[in-house]
């Protein structure tokens, strides 16, 4: 009997994933570059309006992650097997 054949996992797609999500925690972790306070945006300074500008920017990225690794998922490892068809009569 033949062993299952297993997916190779997707590498490239977690790579990818993987800068996804360290694009938004260097943009809103790496203080030193909104650490200012020109240029002004509706009076907000620069180091407010930037915080908040990162927000949908994370939501997003996030969401992007979260999907290509719904991708990933959905093609690795080996069908489930079936259970064996019940006859008539017989109980679950």
């Amino acid at each position: 009997m033949a062993q299952p054949r297993l997916a190779r996992p997707r590498t490239g797609i977690w790579i990818v994933i993987a800068v996804l999500l360290a694009a938004s925690l260097v943009g809103t972790l790496w203080v030193p570059f909104y650490n200012h306070t020109s240029p002004t945006l509706g009076g907000f300074p620069f180091f407010y309006w930037y915080q908040l500008m990162w927000v949908p920017i994370v939501a997003i990225l996030s969401f992007a992650a979260y999907l290509l690794s719904r991708v990933t998922r959905r093609g690795s490892g080996p069908a489930a097997p079936q259970p064996p068809e019940k006859g008539p009569g017989e109980v679950n």
